[in-house]
């Protein structure tokens, strides 16, 4: 009996919707590729190069894979926005598609954090509960014996515009969200009085009590 094998093309050309789109920025933001090794120190990143993204609020610096290729357009006309665009080498790889994705979102993570920055704001719904700024430490009272005292990173503004209200700001993303978290550690929304540390927007659903 002949079988019959269908055929597949190994050559077609493999896209990631999110790393092929282009990241925008305008003049004051400075994207330099540098061909300089990002840590001498930890081996995961001796074969990675160095990205440093600069703008008004500061300035980041992020690893590149070796396979990762960055291909930057100059604007065509005074006032218009430069272009980055970011490719693997070989799309059909899967750590490279994936990675490829994710590294597009990052630098474009590294632009905005430079240019508008980003903010989390933590929401305190509790008899008593209220966060204070003293000595340069965040200090919390959430009804326990005692105040918690957190020191604020290095890299973070973090105010209190009103004893219920916390809002934690920096270019770098995941450190606002890392901080946002800790503070949220010390008392977690709970479903049954819907009391606790609420993040930006975050609900939660009611619960019931249990019935006698």
């Amino acid at each position: 009996m002949r079988l019959l094998v269908r055929q597949f093309s190994t050559t077609r050309r493999v896209l990631s919707h999110i790393g092929s789109a282009p990241i925008k920025y305008t003049s004051e933001v400075q994207i330099e590729h540098a061909n300089e090794q990002f840590s001498l120190t930890d081996s995961r990143y001796f074969d990675k190069t160095t990205l440093k993204v600069t703008g008004p609020l500061g300035n980041r610096t992020m690893p590149i894979e070796p396979y990762v290729k960055l291909a930057f357009t100059e604007p065509v006309r005074a006032g218009s926005e430069h272009e980055l665009v970011v490719s693997v080498a070989d799309s059909t790889m899967k750590k490279q598609r994936q990675m490829w994705g994710t590294t597009r979102a990052l630098i474009n993570n590294c632009v905005i954090g430079v240019t508008e920055g980003f903010s989390a704001t933590l929401r305190f719904v509790g008899v008593g509960y209220r966060a204070a700024i003293e000595k340069d430490k965040l200090v919390l009272r959430l009804g326990y014996s005692h105040p918690i005292t957190m020191d604020i990173p290095q890299g973070l503004n973090v105010s209190v515009p009103v004893p219920t209200r916390v809002l934690v700001s920096g270019i770098d993303l995941q450190h606002v969200k890392l901080f946002a978290a800790k503070i949220r550690q010390w008392k977690k929304p709970e479903p049954y009085n819907q009391k606790g540390i609420f993040i930006n927007d975050e609900t939660i659903a009611k619960k019931d009590g249990k019935k006698k």
